[in-house]
């Protein structure tokens, strides 16, 4: 048993006749009565919020004895919200969870497995990879709900008026062309991130990761780490490269920067489409160029391949997991995917949903060309938290307060605590 949730009867969930409900605010245990189900939400409550809040006016007219509360919870908050909520038999039934939270709470007990249920009665119209990484120990504890990568998005004017008429295609390429653009229009070329999620495609383009999950190797302070750190850390020094911003709201500052053409490029996932469009540079939505992150010395170029699965809670009572997987059933759809994906600019998960209509969106399309070079994440609960340290080290080794090697050096100390049976 793990915090009240006993493992044999995640087995029989649907047949779980425990009392806990949910987080819900009012319902029956019988599965013909009422039920009011408990939606915690982590999408942006600006731009994303209002569609899903439709469409759950759609399901409940549909459904006239299921309710949906829906929550709308700061996705830096979620992840350890939902974790106390849950050990207490206090979470909501259901969670948009994070790809890479979604392993670290099936491993806890936390989530229903849902292979032959509703929730997963249209499997096989799933992108595949997605379905993989939302699964632990083959068992498959989310739906893909929306997909995403990071991109090099870039301002056509700008890198038109440099005379540069495609994205680069390596680092170095990216450095001429920042130099260029700062010569010819006067604005930085490029303006990198200390987030580590963003430093990940470097990692990649050197082949390398911060763990290798098969060999249970600790990876971040390897030769070929340390170059692909290097390279990163090259980036934010040189005509043409913004310094790094090592402050609390630096990602607000470089998006704001690009999207009213103060930089001409920078690396970005596509739940900021929308915000793309709304800024001066990108009125004109055909200006905003998508390709494929730059590769290392290796040849390689991706990202990681982020997103948000809908999971279920284990604790709910059977009258609520029955009401929860026939709402994620509805909100998985094909046509709720690409109802949300021409509101939201968001991409779909599954094949189906990329109508005529959704694929016209030319940031959709954008994005939907570089996830061919997407990297799913191992099926390793802890490997979300790996980032964590380099968080807090990145920063500091870009703003100059340490050296890569002492950074790295204390980023896999830190790591060692977090999968410590994984040697060095």
């Amino acid at each position: 048993m793990r915090r009240g949730i006993a493992a044999s009867a995640l087995v029989a969930s649907l047949a779980l006749t425990a009392t806990a409900c949910g987080g819900s605010d009012s319902g029956s245990d019988k599965s013909d009565g009422p039920v009011t189900l408990t939606w915690w939400d982590t999408s942006n409550a600006t731009n994303e919020a209002p569609t899903y809040k439709a469409l759950i006016k759609d399901f409940e007219a549909a459904n006239k004895n299921i309710k949906v509360k829906y929550v709308n919870v700061p996705f830096d908050q979620a992840q350890n919200k939902f974790d106390t909520a849950a050990g207490s038999k206090g979470a909501p039934d259901i969670l948009r969870s994070e790809v890479g939270w979604t392993p670290t709470f099936a491993k806890k007990g936390y989530f229903l497995p849902l292979d032959g249920t509703d929730a997963l009665a249209d499997k096989d119209k799933f992108k595949s990879n997605l379905i993989t990484q939302a699964q632990y120990e083959g068992k498959t504890y989310g739906v893909p709900f929306v997909t995403d990568t990071l991109a090099f998005v870039y301002n056509k004017a700008l890198f038109k008026k440099a005379g540069i008429t495609e994205a680069p295609k390596t680092w170095a390429e990216l450095k001429s062309d920042a130099a260029k653009v700062k010569a010819k229009a006067g604005v930085d070329g490029y303006w990198g991130s200390t987030q580590a999620y963003y430093a990940q495609s470097f990692l990649y383009g050197e082949g390398t990761d911060t763990v290798d999950a098969s060999a249970k190797k600790i990876t971040v302070n390897s030769a070929a780490a340390k170059k692909a750190y290097g390279t990163w850390l090259s980036l934010f020094s040189g005509k043409g490269l913004h310094k790094a911003d090592t402050t609390a709201d630096a990602y607000a500052h470089i998006q704001d920067a690009f999207v009213n053409g103060k930089v001409a490029s920078i690396i970005q996932g596509p739940w900021e489409i929308t915000n793309f469009y709304k800024g001066s540079a990108f009125k004109d939505q055909s200006n905003l160029g998508i390709a494929t992150v730059p590769a290392g010395s290796t040849g390689k170029a991706g990202a990681p391949t982020g997103g948000h699965n809908l999971s279920v809670y284990a604790g709910s009572d059977k009258a609520h997991q029955t009401a929860a997987l026939k709402f994620v059933n509805f909100m998985t759809s094909a046509k709720s995917q690409s109802t949300i994906a021409l509101k939201n600019s968001t991409l779909p998960t599954r094949d189906d949903a990329y109508t005529d209509a959704v694929k016209a969106n030319p940031g959709i399309a954008g994005y939907g060309t570089v996830l061919a070079a997407a990297q799913p994440r191992p099926a390793l609960p802890e490997y979300g938290s790996l980032w964590g340290p380099l968080d807090t080290e990145l920063p500091k080794i870009a703003g100059g307060k340490e050296s890569l090697d002492k950074g790295l050096s204390n980023a896999e100390l830190a790591i060692q605590k977090l999968v410590p049976d994984f040697s060095k």
